[in-house]
């Protein structure tokens, strides 16, 4: 619903401005009026919000001007005028959703490659690097973690490893292309002391796991 009134109100406001520059010509003006006024009763039914009666030219009806016959009459058109939107637009994603899933039909599974090249992060100590997936709509991960150890000189704890951290993350099947969004998510953890600054050696402590830092990226 949010991403919905979103987008009718960035089309509301380019109209807006194009209404406002007066560079356009009176017939092309009076078709714009006519769909930012059909944008705006169409916003309004979808918030259930009071439906506004207008006359042919887009402008509110007078109720003091204007007979409850001729009020009555002009609801009637604007209300099935709405509707028949409304039908327009669920028929097309009807359609979207059986074209979207006969391609998921058709590719029962993916996967992601991963290739991980550096960590520019500084940590100052050993740190774990974690990759997985993670779907933002419902806040939740949908794989395991992909785990890298870091050391504190900036290279892999694993050093055979070095420009060789890859992975590949199976056996995402229709379920998961049917998420609206899917995002790649990094964590880092620092393994060390409590405090980086702790240096009273008595009190010093290590292997100790904190949360350092994270970042996501937006990849379907």
């Amino acid at each position: 619903m949010f991403r919905s009134v979103r987008h009718m109100i960035y089309d509301l406001i380019e109209w807006r401005s194009q209404i406002l520059s007066g560079t356009l010509p009176q017939d092309e003006l009076k078709e714009l009026k006519k769909k930012v006024t059909a944008k705006i009763d169409y916003g309004n039914r979808i918030l259930d919000l009071d439906l506004v009666v207008r006359d042919e030219d887009g402008n509110i009806l007078d109720p003091e001007q204007t007979s409850t016959i001729s009020l009555f009459r002009a609801h009637e058109i604007a209300s099935k005028q709405v509707e028949e939107r409304l039908q327009e637009e669920k028929s097309q994603k009807q359609n979207i959703d059986i074209n979207r899933q006969a391609k998921f039909a058709a590719t029962p599974s993916f996967a992601l490659f991963v290739n991980l090249k550096n960590v520019v992060c500084k940590i100052g100590e050993d740190a774990e690097v974690l990759m997985s997936l993670y779907d933002p709509l419902e806040s939740k991960f949908i794989s395991e973690n992909y785990l890298v150890r870091w050391s504190s000189c900036g290279l892999p704890k694993d050093i055979d490893r070095l420009h060789n951290l890859r992975a590949v993350f199976t056996d995402l099947g229709s379920k998961d292309l049917k998420r609206e969004k899917i995002s790649f998510v990094c964590q880092i953890v620092r393994v060390g002391r409590m405090e980086l600054r702790d240096n009273n050696t008595r009190k010093l402590t290590s292997g100790l796991r904190r949360p350092f830092g994270v970042a996501g990226n937006l990849c379907a």
